[in-house]
């Protein structure tokens, strides 16, 4: 018996049915059966269907002898099944790489729940992908079953068969069918979910919903989706039929009246003619269904009068939105002529000689190599003042306790920006930020590059996707002062931003705690993580790929690692910043992390931290190798995917070739290089020390003391000597001709 049944009606989707298909016979689990029901489809589906079966013998064909309907497909699909676990998926939505293995790990560890739920993305034609917005109730779960009743909040989720699998003994037991007609989900998922005496949930991306241009079924007009009313009717049947489940009527009841009103707001929904109708039968079930009692508010309430008030409300409601951001834009014009009337009364006042204005990673707190700058300068120059630019009220209160910060675009910003005579950030500051002549502007970049950047992006379009390159080189026209750790930093940034500025041989001021760290050190990320003291620790830390559109490939199979790296080794995974809210830790790696198998590091504020903690980086092409050479501790490079990274984005150096230790161009050689303990032999470290004498050249464990006492406080101190990058004296914008600087 498989533990997966897999059914997949089809009907009129030969052009997406081969990779949904694909999607689920390619699983890392093969413990399924497919049973795929051609719903007499007038196109190439069955056709398709019969050519899989003949080449894999999981695979069974359903040919309808006439078109039933999406519900009825699936009942017909349903007798056939032998798996342990029922799964219906559509057949254009696919399934994600390991999908079913994640499941069945889940199913294990819940002792076979009668339903088990999971996540989805949705992925748009046009590339975009968007994770579920209630991907937290799943998070929230925990490991422990659960009931409805007990969790109400997982009937908030999206009201589909497909994001769930169901126990096929618990479905036979119950008799759930679907019903025909459009919203045959809703008469399913609702019984099913009441009725569930064990639930569990699984925070994974296991599949991905398509959202198609055109060609959605209920996105289609058509007085079909009158059909809503008998599939509710259907639900308070099953409710009377249960007394149990009495208490669900009064939050069915809203629950329809919602998405009735949901059906009716949507243009593409019904026929025009047809509204007034719908409304009336909708407000009538409503009333039929009340229960005694129940309260009546909100959205719903619109339900108690006529189809006429419902369209004045709503012809009111939108009225009262434009004329709301109509307000809202003259307010905010508003504010922002008295802002810069207020920054403009400063102006005129002389600059504040003990005034530095500090930023990181776009205004997200006390972070990187600002932050070594400025606790350098509470130590060793008390007389300075230090304000920090954050961009909401939610970041500041995460500041360490006692240090200012104004909110970015607020009169105490534009305030300390207009009296300030030095800034020091890691990305730049908004265009609108008019430098004034005497003030300083230190950047001091996020490490040493590799990939493309500014300037040379130009020749990349998708890795510049986005991105006005003309725009941030008037931006870096501001900057005074680049800090870089080695020369091959600047000879990049000369390259990348044809700007006037000098750039010093400080080193990276937030490497200064690497330099000098001692075997102490890192113990509290350990202990934080629960992390055994004799454990080696791996850091994995990939970077973005920007050959697509979301940024994230998965290049490792992390449970897989984690399990090769066998015991004693404890796996930590840092996904690049960028990532840290989008559908990358839904594809896997919160659920491995709740489980133990690995430690996620993403939404560690400081890097160094994770750094110091580690015994071992492997990386494929992310900036924290220059960092972490500075430890001498081994690192690998993962290059599976070069020549693609490099011809989207562009390298400047082969890191395959002046690695700082071993090269993997597969998993299964990096799988090798930590078997055979090749990973820290003697050519990893005389590849490291290569490395390291050339990228961590200025790195001396005093860059941040070199920048607070030679560029803020103007004192001389031994160490590189700074270098004039002449940049290009010119009046105009050479990528814009013609624009103004």
């Amino acid at each position: 018996m498989p533990r997966f049944s897999v059914i997949v009606p089809c009907f009129k989707v030969q052009g997406f049915l081969r990779e949904c298909l694909d999607s689920v016979l390619s699983q890392s689990f093969g413990d399924l059966e497919l049973i795929a029901v051609d719903d007499c489809s007038p196109d190439g589906c069955g056709a398709i269907l019969d050519e899989y079966a003949e080449r894999d013998p999981r695979v069974k064909v359903l040919h309808l002898p006439e078109n039933v309907g999406l519900g009825r497909a699936r009942n017909a699909g349903m007798p056939h099944a032998t798996g342990d676990y029922l799964f219906f998926l559509d057949s254009d939505d696919t399934l994600t790489p390991d999908a079913l293995r994640a499941m069945a790990d889940r199913l294990a560890e819940a002792d076979d729940p009668d339903v088990l739920l999971f996540d989805y993305a949705r992925t748009y034609w046009w590339g975009g992908t968007r994770r579920n917005v209630l991907a937290h109730v799943l998070a929230e779960a925990g490991a422990d079953t659960f009931t409805a009743a007990g969790r109400p909040e997982v009937l908030d989720l999206l009201m589909v068969v497909w994001n769930k699998v169901y126990r096929r003994d618990f479905v036979e037991e119950h008799g759930f069918a679907f019903p025909p007609g459009y919203y045959e989900d809703t008469p399913w998922t609702f019984p099913v979910l009441l009725s569930a005496r064990r639930i569990a949930a699984l925070d994974r991306i296991c599949l991905n919903y398509r959202q198609r241009r055109q060609g959605n079924i209920l996105s289609t007009t058509s007085r079909k989706h009158f059909d809503i009313h008998d599939q509710y009717e259907r639900v308070f049947a099953f409710v009377d039929r249960h007394e149990e489940l009495a208490a669900w009527r009064p939050y069915l009841h809203r629950k329809m009246g919602e998405h009735c009103l949901d059906i009716l707001a949507k243009p593409d929904r019904l026929p025009p003619a047809d509204k007034g109708e719908f409304f009336r039968r909708t407000a009538e079930m409503f009333r039929r269904h009340r229960p005694e009692g129940a309260l009546v508010d909100g959205e719903v309430a619109l339900l108690e009068g006529g189809y006429a008030g419902y369209r004045l409300k709503r012809q009111a409601a939108r009225a009262g939105r434009e004329a709301a951001r109509r307000a809202a834009e003259v307010r905010k014009a508003a504010g922002d002529r008295a802002r810069r009337g207020w920054a403009g009364l400063h102006a005129h006042r002389p600059l504040d000689e003990h005034l530095v204005v500090y930023s990181a990673s776009s205004h997200r707190g006390v972070l990187g190599d600002p932050a070594a700058v400025y606790r350098k300068a509470q130590q060793i120059a008390p007389q300075l003042r230090g304000v920090w630019v954050v961009r909401d009220e939610e970041t500041a209160a995460e500041l360490p306790p006692g240090v200012e910060h104004v909110l970015l675009g607020s009169r105490r910003f534009l305030e300390v920006a207009a009296r300030a005579k030095f800034f020091v950030n890691d990305v730049n500051w908004p265009g609108t930020l008019a430098k004034r002549p005497g003030s300083v502007h230190i950047h001091t970049h996020q490490g040493t590059p590799l990939k493309y950047m500014g300037a040379d992006l130009l020749d990349k379009p998708g890795a510049r996707l986005g991105f006005d390159v003309p725009q941030m080189l008037r931006r870096a026209d501001r900057w005074d002062y680049s800090l870089v750790a080695n020369r091959h930093s600047e000879l990049v940034w000369e390259r990348a931003y044809p700007c006037h500025f000098t750039s010093v041989r400080t080193g990276s001021p937030r490497n200064d705690v690497l330099v000098r760290a001692d075997s102490g050190q890192g113990s509290d990320f350990r202990l934080r993580h629960g992390i055994p003291e004799d454990h080696t620790v791996v850091l994995y830390a990939p970077t973005r790929r920007d050959y697509r559109r979301a940024g994230h490939v998965d290049r490792v199979d992390l449970a897989r690692f984690a399990a090769d790296l066998g015991e004693g080794h404890t796996l930590v995974v840092r996904l690049h910043p960028t990532l840290a809210s989008g559908p990358a830790r839904g594809m896997g790696l919160a659920e491995l992390a709740r489980r133990g198998i690995v430690v996620d590091a993403t939404d560690e504020p400081h890097v160094a931290e994770v750094l110091l903690a580690a015994d071992a980086l492997v990386t494929d092409y992310s900036a924290l190798m220059f960092d972490y050479a500075n430890l001498d501790r081994p690192i690998v490079v993962l290059a599976d995917d070069w020549a693609a990274f490099t011809a989207s984005r562009g390298a400047y150096l082969d890191i395959t070739a002046e690695a700082p230790g071993h090269v993997a161009h597969s998993y299964r050689e990096l799988a090798r290089l930590f078997g055979s303990g090749s990973w820290r032999d003697e050519e990893s470290a005389r590849l490291r020390a290569d490395f390291r004498a050339r990228f961590c050249e200025y790195d001396d464990g005093h860059a941040a003391e070199r920048v607070v006492r030679t560029l803020l406080l103007g004192e001389s101190m031994t160490g590189p000597a700074s270098v004039r990058i002449p940049g290009q004296a010119v009046s105009g914008d050479l990528l814009t001709p013609g624009t103004a600087r």
